[in-house]
């Protein structure tokens, strides 16, 4: 398993970058997904990678605990106000 976290925007690129972030599930800068290692997905941050970030899990690790964009919200709709 590795997570992916997108680490740059993807104004600008093209269409073929930005249709391989959303083929993973990528939508916003710093938002992480986890997904099974294979060579499809070796291919698609083959051509994305100046724009991703990788890292290796451990066999043992939770994806559960590890995925989803972590940006500091709760979540529950309630202000913080």
């Amino acid at each position: 398993m590795v997570r992916i976290t997108l680490r740059r925007s993807l104004i600008g690129t093209k269409p073929v970058h930005r249709a391989c972030a959303a083929t993973l599930g990528l939508r916003k800068v710093g938002q992480s997904v986890v997904r099974p290692a294979g060579p499809e997905l070796e291919g698609l941050l083959r051509r994305i990678r100046h724009l991703v970030e990788v890292e290796a899990l451990d066999p043992g690790e939770d994806p559960a605990g590890v995925g989803g964009a972590d940006n500091g919200r709760s979540g529950d709709g309630a202000s913080d106000r």
